[in-house]
């Protein structure tokens, strides 16, 4: 067995163990989490899915202002085709799914493979930063299992952050990166007006979907609901999932960021009401992909942007195109 088939063996294997876990600690809890999702109705379900799309939705839009600064202006409609479409791969254990399928449908627009897989990895790492960011007040709870008061000394964190978003040092990380795979450069550098709105872009994502988990933690909480829930939502789900596209052997931080956005929720709501509330954001937030994918299925089939499967390995040699 070569060893790219032992780290795939390994990858399915971690997946599956966590994903029985999560469904071991679902029904071992059910009697108690199922109390709380009857709480839930069906306006704050449609409220909350609402706010998930619009992050999902400015998700794409951040791709896109990306893409448009390194040399391609994609329609709105044929950017949501090869994004949406390419995003399902996240839900597939392994880091390079999105990113490969995104840069094959954006061939067929004329758009480099290589450009399109920069486009993929800048989205990955800048939504990551604005993730920690915005959940700084979520990891004060997390380290210190409590809602009262905040680690101050987080806050040093936040010149880090700001400094892996310098264009002239991503500009850097990009080039460094294209001559280690032996790739061409880059026919246009990041501008710092593109990063900047790129990163307000995935801010108010982050704050979407915070909006999302607030709206199903504040109907599960009810008159019980702790003054600090607003926080410990809104910045928990950013942190949560931030910490989860970290492990990319679990397909798109499958329990891992159930968990821990558990914990979180859990120092202002009672812990199941926080399993409940964590388990129904996954339930909406796939669903949201899931309908995103179709529709940018339907635009790419119609226009013939979609072409047979082919392997990973003819796909990662294609970036050099």
């Amino acid at each position: 067995m070569t060893r790219q088939k032992i780290i795939t063996v390994l990858r399915v294997g971690i997946a599956v163990i966590t994903l029985a876990a999560v469904v071991y600690a679902v029904v071992r809890n059910w009697a108690d989490m199922s109390v709380h999702l009857d709480k839930i109705s069906w306006s704050t379900f449609a409220w909350s899915t609402l706010a998930a799309a619009a992050g999902t939705w400015l998700t794409m839009i951040g791709w896109r202002t990306l893409l448009r600064d390194l040399g391609s202006d994609l329609h709105l409609a044929p950017a949501s085709g090869v994004y949406f479409v390419g995003q399902l791969g996240k839900y597939l254990p392994g880091s390079l799914w999105s990113v490969l399928v995104q840069a094959d449908i954006a061939s067929q627009l004329k758009v480099p493979r290589r450009r399109t897989a920069v486009t993929g990895l800048l989205t990955l790492g800048l939504a990551l930063a604005t993730g920690f960011l915005v959940g700084l007040p979520a990891a004060s709870y997390l380290l210190t299992r409590t809602s009262a008061g905040f680690d101050w000394w987080l806050l040093l964190g936040i010149p880090i952050l700001v400094v892996l978003c310098v264009p002239r040092l991503l500009n850097a990380l990009i080039a460094w990166m294209l001559r280690t795979l032996r790739r061409e450069p880059l026919e246009h550098a990041l501008s710092g007006g593109a990063v900047l709105r790129a990163v307000a872009m995935f801010v108010l994502v982050w704050i979407a979907f915070g909006v999302h988990t607030l709206l199903l933690a504040q109907a599960v909480a009810g008159d019980g609901a702790h003054p600090d829930l607003t926080t410990a939502a809104v910045t928990g789900y950013a942190l949560s999932v931030s910490l989860g596209m970290l492990t990319v052997i679990l397909p798109a931080g499958l329990g891992a960021r159930e968990g821990l956005l558990t914990l979180i929720l859990s120092t202002a709501i009672p812990t199941p009401a926080a399993a409940a509330v964590a388990i129904m954001s996954r339930f909406i937030v796939t669903i949201v992909d899931v309908l995103a994918a179709l529709g940018g299925w339907l635009y790419a089939r119609s226009h013939h942007l979609l072409r047979e499967k082919r392997s990973q390995a003819e796909q990662v040699d294609d970036l050099s195109v």
